[in-house]
């Protein structure tokens, strides 16, 4: 029995330490170069113009070799996350195509983040060593959920987020235990070779005071909890609408989407008359936890967002994710008597936990980036946003195991994609 325990235990940790090392190798490739693109592009603002272009070589690329025995790279975070449930396949070159796909996007000015190449090249390492080694089906679906880990934990330098984003990202109402080791493992071990090895940087968000705790207190942040899931509800609808749109139109032609979403984006960057929302963002990010920024920020990187990625672009979500809420919450500080930093904080995570759907990850993650400050308000924030968002999400390949509430009547084993198609075809 013991003999049995250690080997498997032993399995796991050697699995994980490989993935957590080459997955925090290759995301800190992936920081520094997205970094050394995006103050290339603010350096020469003309490089916008080329993101059309832009978009029809990377839609060609995806259209042929993104595509494989029914795997379409293209889906992104969908993908891993199918992969997880046994309903897709991943192809090792998924890794190098996203980070391709993500470093255009980031240096002609479409509006992106970082988590989505680092899951994808998660998935891609985990599925590599999965070959190598010929691990079992079931192994299988447990290292893809560590290569998950690996990729959050060393993205935002948040290892014990990681960890559990791994195990509850794939299915909304059930936590994935049974591949805590690996997954811890990897997200440790990802973080520490990022930072510790290869001496990445990370963002810091700094909450300067809390209100104190009452009664009025809890009360205000549960009603701005919800403000901010339907902010995430916003995006997640909006974006996946352009995508369908934008399929049906083109008929599938990924290199058009592309095309003409880069032309979108262009118009309402001098619509707009700002850089401030194509890229990543992070100057401002950081501004409001500090000082006003244009009231109007958050809606503006919403769209700008949707639009990039719902036509064909690569990237993550988190940070946009961020980016709203962290504004809204700055716009919303001549409203409510709250710390500024303290709204945008809330704003930050509770946003996030609305579309990402894994209220204990988000709430870890604010834990973890503002050093435990607020951490009562933070959990009922999360908490309520993960209930108000409903099940609607970023990646509607998640599987509902377990409703959020009993006044939704699903069948457990249904994705958030089926939720909505029942609810589009008026059943």
């Amino acid at each position: 029995m013991y003999k049995n325990l250690f080997l498997t235990l032993f399995k796991w940790i050697f699995f994980g330490a490989i993935i957590g090392l080459i997955i925090g190798s290759t995301t800190a490739f992936l920081l520094y170069t997205n970094d050394f693109l995006g103050e290339t592009r603010e350096g020469n603002s003309w490089l916008i113009l080329c993101l059309p272009l832009a978009g029809l070589v990377l839609g060609y690329i995806y259209m042929n070799l993104g595509t494989s025995a029914g795997t379409e790279l293209y889906k992104g975070n969908n993908l891993v996350i199918e992969a997880v449930h046994g309903k897709a396949k991943i192809l090792r070159r998924l890794g190098p195509i996203v980070y391709l796909g993500t470093f255009m996007t980031v240096l002609f000015g479409g509006s992106t983040g970082r988590e989505g190449a680092a899951i994808q090249m998660g998935g891609s390492v985990a599925e590599a060593v999965n070959r190598f080694f010929k691990v079992n089906v079931i192994d299988t679906k447990i290292l893809l959920m560590s290569g998950i880990s690996a990729g959050f934990g060393a993205a935002f330098g948040t290892p014990i987020t990681g960890a559990i984003f791994g195990m509850e990202m794939v299915t909304l109402g059930k936590m994935k235990y049974k591949a805590l080791v690996p997954c811890l493992v990897s997200s440790f071990v990802g973080h520490y070779t990022a930072e510790k090895v290869w001496g990445t940087q990370h963002e810091t968000f700094i909450i300067q005071s809390v209100p104190e705790l009452s009664l009025m207190s809890f009360a205000k942040v549960i009603l701005l909890a919800i403000l901010f899931s339907l902010v995430s509800v916003l995006y997640s609808q909006l974006r996946h609408g352009i995508h369908k749109v934008s399929e049906k139109y083109t008929k599938k032609n990924h290199a058009l989407r592309a095309f003409i979403g880069g032309m979108i984006i262009v118009a309402l960057t001098f619509i707009v008359g700002s850089y401030d929302y194509n890229g990543r963002g992070l100057d401002m990010l950081e501004e409001s936890f500090k000082q006003d920024v244009p009231p109007y920020a958050f809606l503006a990187k919403l769209v700008f967002t949707a639009v990039t990625l719902g036509t064909g672009f690569v990237g993550g979500e988190a940070i946009p994710l961020f980016f709203m809420g962290a504004t809204l919450g700055n716009t919303l500080y001549h409203f409510i008597d709250f710390p500024m930093s303290f709204l945008a904080g809330l704003g930050m995570i509770a946003t996030f936990c609305g579309g990402a759907n894994t209220p204990i990850a988000a709430f870890l993650l604010g834990v973890e980036l503002f050093d435990g400050q607020g951490i009562e308000f933070l959990f009922v924030a999360c908490l309520t946003s993960y209930l108000f968002s409903g099940h609607h999400g970023l990646w509607p390949s998640q599987m509902i195991y377990v409703p959020k509430s009993r006044l939704y009547k699903i069948a457990n084993g249904k994705t958030i994609k089926d939720v909505e198609q029942k609810k589009r075809n008026g059943c």
